[in-house]
């Protein structure tokens, strides 16, 4: 496994908000995460990449323990996050959100190739190169906040809902760069609330209710459970 919890356990005070998580995301697939608002699916994403410390359990990536490292030491070993809201810096140019994503130690010596491969996957970036990121549409912010992670050179790429607020077919279009991603090598979780498009391309699904996975299995097999369907497709 490339990535492996165990007994994951998050509180914020008296709020349990994941309860004894455990999962594994192999190398080169998509897992997809789904479950209703206030499951624990964005808590367990800020697990990972370090911004909340777990009350118990472990995260180990390609074999090495990173329970409670602090974030740029995670996003260093190559995990990578396209938050959600996007989370760009409004004021500075495209540009300059893209070599933002090089800040670290592993992508600073590829930053020039990487950012040439982004305009390539995403032109709209590349004729807005110099415009400031906040008067760039919710698509094409989206796709920053992509190509900002993307600059970091990850190896694994948590995506936190993110067709949020995003028309029908700019959601298409995000699902189609996460699977180019996919196709080019990259591991991915999914944590998205459109359950049947995640499910759809994902290898592996696992559903989280008040903080407790309570089923797993393929995208195809949870896609075709009746449990899933009522709750989550109403089918």
């Amino acid at each position: 496994m490339m990535l492996e919890i165990a007994g994951l356990d998050l509180a914020y005070g008296d709020a349990q908000a994941l309860d004894q998580v455990s999962l594994g995301v192999p190398e080169r697939s998509i897992v997809a995460i789904v479950g209703a608002n206030g499951a624990g699916k964005t808590s367990l994403i800020r697990t990972i990449a370090g911004i909340h410390k777990p009350r118990a359990g472990t995260i180990s990536f390609r074999g090495q323990d990173i329970t409670g490292l602090p974030c740029h030491r995670v996003c260093d070993l190559g995990i990578g996050q396209v938050a959600e809201g996007r989370q760009i810096f409004p004021t500075m140019s495209v540009q300059e959100n893209l070599e933002m994503g090089a800040m670290l130690p592993r992508a600073r010596a590829q930053a020039k190739a990487a950012m040439a491969q982004i305009f390539a996957m995403f032109p709209r970036l590349a004729e807005r190169r110099v415009q400031a990121a906040g008067t760039l549409s919710g698509g094409e912010q989206q796709m920053l906040a992509i190509g900002r992670c993307l600059m970091g050179q990850p190896e694994l790429i948590m995506f936190d809902e993110p067709s949020l607020g995003l028309s029908p077919a700019l959601v298409q279009e995000v699902f189609n760069a996460i699977r180019k991603l996919h196709d080019s090598g990259l591991t991915i979780i999914l944590v998205e609330q459109n359950v049947a498009l995640s499910l759809a391309i994902a290898d592996k699904g696992y559903v989280l209710e008040n903080g407790r996975i309570v089923m797993s299995g393929s995208g195809r097999e949870l896609l075709g459970d009746d449990r899933v369907r009522q709750a989550y497709l109403g089918l």
